[in-house]
């Protein structure tokens, strides 16, 4: 069940250095981990973040107060906020720079916003990193940006929302010998899938967030007409690639405010507006983890089973490793082999074997022609006729910034599920 729960100011006055209460406040259970073994899972019966009395660290001093923009100067940004109409809308507000200046933007814009915060975060078995609660900082920026200009904030409990629509899929793709992107799935089936739904009732006009996007909507007159993804202004920082699976449903509902701005102008607005977190750095790595790396989480999760790393080539052995779900196609990082650089270029799941090239970017493993599968088409449907596809190239489950045009080739095309491309 989707718990809302309204922020209050005795909440967020806690200094966020926490550390965990009684044991007799968790609740252990068995899970399977492996084959071999087990792990130990704790279900939090009640908050468990509490102020820290001693060892707190210097609580960065917020300011309540709001510089006034001229009219005329903040008018030039506020393309992407449907401003000549007045909406209600949802704004995914996390802390961070981005998503403050894009709920200034659309209360700017003269709309009616309530901030909501998504509580996602767990980091069970890692109770070194209980030291301080990953997300109580990010709520207290959060509240004090919408004290500025009196938004009313609200908190979304969706941790087990999370836990069974992307981390439990991630572990099994994991354990499979793929690596899917959890951004990608958080946007889809969290943030404008499980949030939507929790808020079903509300009659909000619109859903925003801070990402770096452009959505354009039809006009009232042609509502049946798909809404468009388009790339945002800022090539460097376009996040497109994320909202890729959104539904034509979901597309319809949303705005993104920062999808016509730079970045390096994001952050002067952010001083512009005197936003408590102006100078905050922008978040890396995956959302619910914190602190803890993904491998490590991964290791909790699945475990550590040692095979062998071998050429690809040759067959020669190389080394070994603790289980083929720590590594992706394309992989360098981390692979601690002598005489490289050396690169991950398949995986055998079945036999836990790594193999690995040197010759990644030989000139004799270059194709012009490769297949791609599980197409998503923004508009629900595939086009009825398509030649040319503009692609975005993803290595790693990261984006690069250049773009490639390819061919699509027409006999060999799948009404949905895949094609085959030329470059």
């Amino acid at each position: 069940m989707l718990r809302l729960r309204p922020i209050s100011s005795p909440t967020l006055s806690r200094i966020p250095s926490v550390h965990l209460q009684s044991p007799a406040l968790v609740k252990p259970f068995l899970q399977p981990r492996n084959p071999s073994g087990t792990r130990l899972r704790y279900f939090f019966l009640r908050a468990l973040c509490v102020s820290s009395s001693s060892s707190s660290p210097v609580v960065p001093q917020i300011s309540h107060s709001s510089k006034s923009f001229d009219s005329a100067d903040i008018q030039p940004y506020l393309s992407c906020c449907i401003p000549n109409k007045r909406l209600r809308v949802a704004v995914l507000l996390s802390g961070g720079v981005d998503s403050s200046v894009a709920l200034r933007l659309l209360h700017a814009a003269g709309h009616s916003c309530t901030a909501f915060y998504l509580k996602i975060w767990f980091q069970e078995d890692f109770e070194n990193f209980w030291s301080e609660c990953p997300w109580e900082e990010d709520l207290k920026y959060a509240k004090a940006v919408c004290n500025q200009v009196d938004v009313p904030l609200e908190v979304v409990h969706l941790t087990d929302e999370y836990w069974k629509n992307v981390v439990s899929y991630i572990i099994e793709e994991y354990r499979c010998g793929r690596t899917p992107n959890p951004d990608v799935l958080c946007n889809t089936r969290i943030k404008f899938g499980a949030f939507m739904d929790a808020i079903s009732s509300m009659e909000f006009d619109y859903v925003a967030s801070g990402h770096y996007a452009n959505i354009v909507h039809s006009s009232e007159e042609q509502t049946d007409n798909p809404s468009v993804l388009e790339l945002s202004k800022d090539m460097v920082k376009d996040q497109t690639y994320f909202l890729s699976h959104l539904s034509q449903a979901q597309l319809k509902r949303l705005i993104f405010p920062l999808g016509c701005i730079p970045k390096d102008e994001v952050r002067k607005l952010a001083t512009n507006f005197d936003l408590p977190n102006k100078d905050r750095k922008d978040s890396q790595g995956i959302c619910f983890l914190g602190k803890i790396k993904f491998s490590e989480f991964v290791a909790r999760q699945i475990g550590e089973r040692e095979g062998v790393i071998l050429e690809a080539e040759t067959g020669d052995f190389l080394g070994i490793h603790r289980g083929f779900w720590f590594y992706t196609i394309g992989q360098r990082q981390g692979l601690r082999l002598p005489g490289g650089p050396w690169y991950v270029v398949q995986k055998d799941v079945k036999n836990n074997v790594v193999f690995v090239s040197r010759n990644y970017f030989s000139f004799d493993k270059r194709r012009r022609t490769f297949r791609v599968g599980s197409l998503k088409w923004l508009s629900g449907l595939p086009p009825n006729q398509l030649c040319q596809l503009r692609c975005k190239v993803a290595v790693n489950n990261f984006c690069s910034h250049d773009f490639f045009w390819m061919n699509i080739c027409s006999h060999e095309k799948e009404k949905e599920n895949g094609a085959r491309l030329t470059l």
